[in-house]
C-alpha cells in the first residue's frame, strides 16, 4: 500500500496486509483536521517505509503530548511514530489504492461534534454540485 499527502512531497509504503482503521472524535483530532473525525490506523515500524520527504516533515506537540505531524509545503497531517513505541501512526486519507480495511472503531464519540451526530437526513450526492450557488441552496 502507498501513501502520500496532498502535494505528494511526503510519500510512503506500507508493506503486508493494512489493519482496519478508527475513528477518533476528539476535540483536538477535529481541530488537527478540520473534519468531523479522524480517520487512520497504525502499523507496525518495520512495515513502514518512507520512500520521500521525511525531511519536510513538521511537528506540533501539545504539552499533553499530543503530537500532529504534517507536510511543511501543503500541510496535509502525515504518519508519525506514535510515542514510546515502534508503531506508526497513519492517517488514512492518504493511502492509495483498494483495501479491504474499514472503520471497525470509533472513539471518543461523547466528544463528537454536536453537528455531526444525527447524519442520516442528509442528501447524498454522487458528485459535486454544479456550482458553489447550487450547493449554498442545498445548504438552506
Amino acid at each position: 500500500m502507498k501513501g502520500e499527502c496532498l502535494c505528494g512531497e511526503v510519500a510512503f509504503t506500507i508493506e503486508g496486509e493494512l489493519p482496519h482503521l478508527y475513528q477518533c472524535h476528539c476535540s483536538l483530532c477535529r481541530k488537527a483536521t478540520g473534519a468531523a473525525a479522524n480517520a487512520a490506523t497504525f502499523v507496525p515500524g518495520e512495515q513502514f517505509q518512507w520512500r520521500s520527504g521525511q525531511g519536510n516533515v513538521r511537528s506540533y506537540q501539545r504539552e499533553s503530548g499530543y503530537r500532529s505531524d504534517f507536510c511543511a509545503t501543503c500541510g496535509s497531517p502525515v504518519p508519525n511514530q506514535l510515542r514510546g513505541s515502534d508503531w506508526m501512526w497513519v492517517p488514512a486519507g492518504l493511502l492509495e489504492g483498494e483495501t479491504d480495511a474499514r472503520v471497525a472503531v470509533h472513539l471518543h464519540v461523547t466528544s463528537a461534534a454536536t453537528w455531526e451526530q444525527e447524519t442520516n437526513h442528509c442528501q447524498r450526492i454522487q458528485g459535486s454540485p454544479e456550482s458553489l450557488q447550487a450547493l449554498h441552496a442545498l445548504l438552506q
